[in-house]
């Protein structure tokens, strides 16, 4: 089997990467096509998965849109030369597009039920559509639901083991309390018109009372924080992640990074999620805040509350217990369902 993959975003590095070497084991033929975004490329290269660039985005709707046709196109030369039996993408729209025009099957996996723009131009083209089970809208008869989290494909424990050298590299011992805050860039389609944190400053000077501060930002911050921002290998995130007393941030993924990894994560968004809540609501991992009129003040008073009880990192893993004993490895999962293609859709309906 010949298989094209389009990574269109750092995290979807993570998602596929325990998958890749797997199916390569088994003898699988796979081809990485990549959108030069973040540090896609830097984690393609440190995780040593050959890939080509299709794609470099722009600020704006009407330039994400130019990207979309001109990766159409790229990926559409690059699959008709590689003649993949299969190509899989994370609510990829370009994947679906030239899966259909070359008459092969595509799977998609999503997790976020807001990104209606992209899904308006994607599912109509797709063959699979997999979700968590907690996504919270029905992908009609295309849809698989997984009883797991994307976070669980490369930070399950089979994949997944913390590394405390990150923290030498920061001058921290594993016992100091530290809290890492992320702002995001606020660029992607779906973002238009939401917020998280707008009184970073306020924030951080409030949050310095119970430990050392850690900055990680998409974008520009303002001057008063540069020395906050830390610059860490992004293949190191996760080992700080898992040590970090608490977590902070406006980026979904992230947040859940740190629910699985049993460390209590504070969501600031106006944008709800269903993998969000259902971490907030099953396991007590992470909490959303969405309310734009109230997000500053909640979002102080939730993490003085956590900030305050010694035994939280203690009690951050013994929750972690109780998620990993109910969610899946999804790595295992999708080796699975795509290795036995197109009779894993009986199996999983």
């Amino acid at each position: 089997m010949k298989i094209l993959i389009d990574m269109g975003h750092p995290g979807h590095v993570h998602l596929f990467k325990n998958f890749i070497w797997e199916m390569e084991k088994r003898g699988y033929e796979i081809k990485i096509t990549a959108r030069d975004k973040e540090v896609t490329k830097e984690l393609l290269n440190k995780y040593n998965i050959p890939y080509e660039l299709v794609g470099k985005p722009s600020p704006g709707k009407l330039n994400l849109i130019k990207e979309w046709i001109y990766r159409d196109y790229n990926i559409y030369m690059i699959a008709k030369e590689f003649n993949p039996d299969l190509l899989l993408g994370v609510l990829n729209p370009v994947t679906a597009h030239v899966g259909k025009l070359l008459n092969k099957p595509t799977i998609t996996f999503t997790d976020t039920e807001h990104a209606k723009f992209a899904k308006k131009i994607t599912f109509p083209f797709l063959d699979v559509i997999c979700t968590p089970s907690c996504y919270r809208e029905h992908a009609g008869k295309k849809q698989i639901c997984y009883n797991g989290y994307h976070e669980l494909a490369y930070l399950h424990p089979n994949y997944f083991t913390p590394n405390p050298a990150v923290l030498t590299e920061l001058g921290i011992i594993e016992d100091d309390p530290f809290i890492v805050i992320r702002f995001v860039s606020w660029d992607a389609s779906h973002d238009v018109g939401h917020h998280g944190i707008l009184d970073k400053i306020g924030l951080v000077k409030e949050l310095e009372k119970y430990g050392r501060v850690l900055i990680t930002s998409e974008g520009a911050l303002p001057p008063e924080l540069e020395k906050y921002k830390i610059k860490v290998s992004p293949e190191k995130l996760h080992d700080l992640l898992y040590y970090a007393t608490l977590y902070i941030g406006e980026g979904a993924t992230t947040a859940s990074e740190c629910a699985v990894l049993g460390t209590h994560a504070i969501y600031v968004n106006t944008l709800r999620l269903g993998y969000t809540d259902e971490e907030e609501e099953k396991y007590d991992l992470l909490y959303t805040f969405s309310n734009p009129e109230t997000i500053e003040t909640d979002v102080l008073k939730k993490a003085t509350e956590l900030l305050e009880d010694p035994e939280l990192k203690a009690k951050g893993k013994k929750k972690r217990e109780k998620l990993l004993e109910e969610k899946i490895d999804v790595t295992a999962f999708m080796v699975d369902f795509i290795e036995n293609y197109p009779e894993s859709v009986s199996k999983y309906h």
